[in-house]
C-alpha cells in the first residue's frame, strides 16, 4: 500500500494526478488526511481522505508520498505521524517521494543526505545534505522528488517505474493517457 498524506493547503494537481496515475497502474493507494478526513487544497478544492493520521497503521507498506503546496508542506512537517511515516518508509528501503515544496520535509528529516533531489525553486536550501539537481523529477534509490505541478506526470511515472520494477507499465500509461515525451 502507498500512503499519500494530505494536509490543508496541499497542491491538488500534485496529489490527485499522482494518485490517478498510480491507480491506473493497479497500485493500491490510501489517502491520509492530516488530523481529519476532509482536507482543503491550496486552491479551495475539498478532498475526502480515506483515513486520517490518527488511523494510520501501515499495512503492506510500499511507500509514502508527500504532495507540496503551501501551507500544505508546512502542515506536513508539523505532523509527527507524517514525519514518522516518511522516516520509516525510507529506513525500510520503501518509496519515499515528495514533490514541489514537500522535498523540504525530507531534507529536514535527514532523508536527503547524500541524495540527488529537486524541488520547487526557492526551497533548495531546505534540501539539507542533498545534491540539488535542476530536473523535473529525480530518482535516487528509494527517494523520488519533483519540482512542482508541471512535473507531476514525470513524478507519477517515476513512482510507477520504482514500484513495478520496470518502465513497461508507465510506457503503456503514457500512451493511453496521451502523455508522450
Amino acid at each position: 500500500m502507498v500512503y499519500v498524506f494530505l494536509a490543508d493547503g496541499f497542491e491538488e494537481a500534485e496529489a490527485l494526478v499522482t494518485v490517478d496515475i498510480l491507480r491506473r497502474a493497479g497500485i493500491k493507494v490510501t489517502l491520509v488526511g492530516v488530523n481529519k478526513r476532509e482536507v482543503v487544497g491550496s486552491h479551495g478544492i475539498k478532498i475526502m481522505a480515506d483515513i486520517k493520521t490518527g488511523e494510520y497503521a501501515p499495512i503492506d507498506l510500499e511507500g509514502v508520498i508527500l504532495p507540496g503546496g503551501m501551507p500544505g508542506t508546512t502542515n506536513l512537517m508539523a505532523n509527527k505521524t507524517v514525519c514518522g511515516a516518511a522516516k520509516s518508509a525510507f529506513a525500510a528501503g520503501k518509496l519515499t517521494a515528495a514533490i514541489c515544496a514537500a522535498p523540504s520535509v525530507l531534507g529536514h528529516l535527514g532523508i536527503l543526505k547524500g541524495k540527488r533531489a529537486t524541488c520547487y525553486p526557492g526551497f533548495e536550501d531546505e534540501l539539507l545534505g542533498a545534491k540539488v539537481i535542476k530536473a523535473p523529477a529525480v530518482v535516487d534509490g528509494n527517494v523520488i522528488t519533483a519540482k512542482g505541478a508541471g512535473a507531476v506526470f514525470e513524478f507519477g511515472f517515476a513512482i510507477v517505474d520504482f514500484l513495478t520494477g520496470s518502465d513497461k507499465v508507465s510506457k503503456e500509461l503514457r500512451e493511453s493517457m496521451q502523455c508522450g515525451r
